[in-house]
């Protein structure tokens, strides 16, 4: 059988692999992470060059941002991360009410983190009129913390339309690759969020 045939994993799951050996879904979904790293690394770059360029605020980035709150919804998206990988290996091994348990956790996990956002942007805009029009520093932050948090979005929703699929018979070991392949996405969306975490946030305090 060539390479490009169907194939069943070591999962039992049937995939239909590329000449590399790899699932034409998982390749796809890494060359979307790739472009996607280019696209993130170009925001982030922007805002750590423009940083030092910041017109003269009133009140500082240390002053305006929770660091507290951002830290403990930060702390949930990662946690979401290890709840990932176990619903991922739930759903290989077949055990399709584990997979619904550990990604409904990843769900609720993303939605606390976009609550914890949407809340900051509100009281950055009410309490310190800081909003994205706010000179380079307001439609640098916006631009790029906003642009993670609609990533964040679409993972939640494909996780939903997943755990959807999971009850009506739709998802089970012979496609668990798409489980795999959102958590992929999911755990690249972390991985940008500790480097924006850490260029937007955490450098303002260095």
């Amino acid at each position: 059988m060539s390479d490009t045939a169907a194939n069943v994993d070591d999962h039992g799951s049937h995939s239909l692999n590329t000449a590399t050996g790899i699932d034409n879904k998982k390749l796809l979904m890494w060359l979307f992470l790739g472009s996607d790293c280019m696209f993130f690394g170009t925001l982030i770059s922007t805002h750590l060059i423009y940083r030092k360029l910041y017109p003269v605020v009133e009140m500082p980035p240390t002053k305006i941002f929770d660091i507290e709150l951002t830290t403990f919804s930060s702390f949930i998206l990662l946690l979401s991360s290890f709840f990932m990988a176990l619903a991922v290996s739930a759903i290989h091994k077949g055990q399709l009410k584990s997979y619904r348990t550990w990604n409904l956790a990843v769900i609720l996990g993303g939605l606390v983190f976009l609550g914890g956002q949407v809340y900051e942007f509100q009281h950055f805009v009410h309490a310190y009129d800081f909003t994205i029009w706010s000179g380079t520093m307001g439609s640098t932050f916006y631009l790029l913390t906003g642009t993670h948090g609609c990533h964040v979005a679409i993972g939640v929703l494909i996780l939903i339309s997943q755990h959807i699929a999971s009850y009506r018979g739709r998802l089970n070991t012979s496609n668990a690759m798409d489980v795999e392949i959102a958590g992929l996405y999911w755990h690249f969306v972390d991985i940008v969020w500790i480097i924006i975490f850490t260029a937007v946030y955490l450098v303002e305090y260095l």
